[in-house]
């Protein structure tokens, strides 16, 4: 059969690869920590679950609106006014299966050969993976450049030209748990006023997991840029819901109609329960993402100093989100060398740096979204082979 030629182009999600041969490795005998994949280690609230089960119950069984249904929609808004004391109109929210679709429609909406879309690198792979895929050029801000692993606003507005669509921020950052700031993304906003031709993708889905008691720097906090503002946010990381494949964002009312073309072509809605499941976490109280953090900060502190003590290994403190992104060069090992080196000889599961972009050869991602008891043993493992 002859393929299109753009598939060649398309990336993947390599958390995933390295989760199949950990299991791989698990059902030939070996015991294996898992710390690769971005998940938080706490079953989804009862309210929550409940919610569904009622939903189920009560008959909510067919196909709904493509953008969702409206409570849901509602709920959303009603958060975001808690949250950051900002009105949004609920038309404008649109109800997705997760979040990668909400990165995908964006870039397609803006993507195509003779335009730049600039994004950061390390990142979520999934976003140099479609910019590619759509032809554009993809134009990378490199934050291993920072000791802390931060963005410059500086700098990414010096990559802006007359071909530039889309800007992508990641902030809290996957993988490097950097976390930046409100003065810097001040900073960024007042300069994103002078590129009226620009639309901003603000990718918020760790908006929740933030240490030190630190405010999220939302981009809802700029009215003066919503009409090219995009943000993606969802219920996976905050509500322990990454199997429910539930997500929400925010469009410019020019886009909205495109987005649920796109939607429809591809999914048509989504599922109806689970949305209701969404609406009993937006409104449920925050217990569960309180008593989360405070497990994630022990976590940090645990996972930031056992690294630092390893030879040859340097980690910046994470800022927020449950990963850390050591830099492994030290011990004469490629990030890729030394994943590999960890899961076949200590049997600790990791992610290397470069499954999130070429500048990051000299790190790994580790998540600490797992239990103090296996962070700890995992250091252990990893201390005695090296």
């Amino acid at each position: 059969m002859k393929l299109a030629k753009s598939l060649e182009r398309l990336g993947t999600e390599t958390a995933f690869s390295v989760l199949a041969e950990a299991k791989k490795l698990e059902a030939a005998g070996k015991p294996m920590i898992h710390l690769g994949l971005g998940q938080p280690d706490f079953k989804t609230p009862k309210h929550i679950v409940d919610a569904a089960k009622k939903a189920l119950d009560d008959g909510h069984h067919g196909y709904v609106l493509s953008n969702g249904i409206l409570e849901c929609r509602q709920a959303v808004t009603r958060k975001i006014k808690k949250l950051y004391n900002q009105d949004v109109d609920s038309e404008r929210i649109i109800i997705m299966p997760g979040g990668k679709p909400t990165m995908s429609y964006a870039i397609q909406c803006f993507g195509e050969p003779g335009v730049e879309i600039i994004h950061p690198t390390p990142a979520f792979p999934i976003y140099e993976s479609m910019i590619n895929y759509t032809g554009a050029k993809a134009v990378p801000y490199d934050l291993t450049e920072d000791k802390d692993l931060k963005f410059n606003p500086e700098k990414i507005l010096s990559l802006i030209t007359d071909k530039t669509r889309l800007l992508v921020l990641i902030n809290p950052n996957n993988p490097t748990g950097s976390f930046v700031e409100k003065s810097d993304i001040d900073v960024l906003a007042e300069g994103l006023k002078k590129h009226p031709h620009v639309t901003i993708l603000s990718d918020e889905i760790y908006s929740r997991q933030i240490f030190d008691g630190k405010e999220m720097p939302t981009f809802f906090n700029y009215p003066e840029l919503r009409e090219r503002l995009i943000v993606l946010e969802g219920w996976s990381k905050a509500y322990s819901m990454t199997g429910w494949r539930l997500g929400w964002s925010f469009w410019p009312k020019n886009l909205v109609e495109h987005v649920n073309k796109l939607l429809i072509n591809s999914v048509s809605c989504v599922n109806a329960a689970a949305q209701f499941a969404g609406i009993a976490a937006l409104d449920g109280p925050d217990d569960s993402i309180n008593e989360m953090m405070r497990k994630f900060s022990i976590r940090r502190k645990l996972i930031h100093e056992g690294l630092n003590s390893l030879p040859g290994v340097e980690c910046s403190l994470p800022g927020g989100a449950f990963y850390a992104f050591p830099k492994v060069i030290g011990t004469g090992m490629s990030g890729k060398e030394f994943a590999r080196k960890c899961m076949h000889e200590a049997g600790v599961a990791i992610v290397p740096g470069t499954a999130f972009g070429k500048t990051a050869q000299d790190y790994v991602r580790f998540s600490f979204a797992a239990s103090s008891d296996n962070i700890s043993q995992a250091l252990d493992k990893i201390k005695k082979i090296l």
